[in-house]
């Protein structure tokens, strides 16, 4: 898993080592971890094990394309969410675009493409999932604090019925519900 203190990891998925290495370079610098993959078969598994911000995924592989890669992508509960830029040697074929959105890309970019532009979206993709994954550890310990609430405030329930009890006994055993309920006040404090 990726926690928030850990680097983004970016999914490079492509048949061509050359353009795998290419795609690094231009990422090199960026706050993220590439992990590259050279089929849409090796993209799904790696996709098991890791937690990606981005892929950027070739679309036109041998046995399985970009495209199926993408809509087995976004069957899978656990990666739907994770958005896909495509990258197409193909000419500016608009019906290539619309399959690609179609399976789920957020965009699609053609060979040759500006490494700035592309350095650019990625950032964005990047900063957008660093976000959420700091709204997810706040959104923990905003849960993790609420149930040192509700403990403290369990505490308090108690010390207060054992002080009223307290009122109404006398001697030896309104002292020890006295003292019960301060251990009880005790507990809650810790937990504020």
């Amino acid at each position: 898993m990726t926690g928030p203190d850990r680097p983004a990891k970016v999914l490079l998925v492509d048949d061509r080592r050359d353009n795998l290495l290419a795609l690094e370079a231009i990422l090199q610098g960026l706050p993220v971890q590439t992990v590259g993959a050279d089929s849409g078969e090796e993209a799904l598994k790696c996709l098991l094990v890791d937690d990606f911000a981005l892929i950027l995924l070739d679309a036109q592989m041998p046995t399985m394309d970009g495209f199926e890669t993408a809509r087995h992508i976004k069957r899978r509960e656990r990666t739907r969410h994770v958005p896909i830029i495509f990258l197409t040697a193909a000419d500016r074929d608009s019906h290539l675009a619309l399959r690609g959105y179609a399976a789920g890309a957020v965009d699609y970019l053609t060979k040759p493409f500006d490494p700035w532009v592309l350095r650019a979206k990625v950032s964005v993709f990047v900063e957008l999932w660093t976000m959420t994954q700091q709204l997810a550890a706040q959104s923990e310990l905003v849960r993790a604090r609420e149930a040192e609430l509700r403990h403290a405030g369990v505490a308090l329930d108690e010390a207060t019925a054992l002080l009223k009890g307290a009122l109404a006994a006398d001697g030896e055993l309104g002292r020890e519900q006295v003292e019960k309920a301060m251990a009880a006040l005790a507990k809650a404090r810790a937990n504020l």
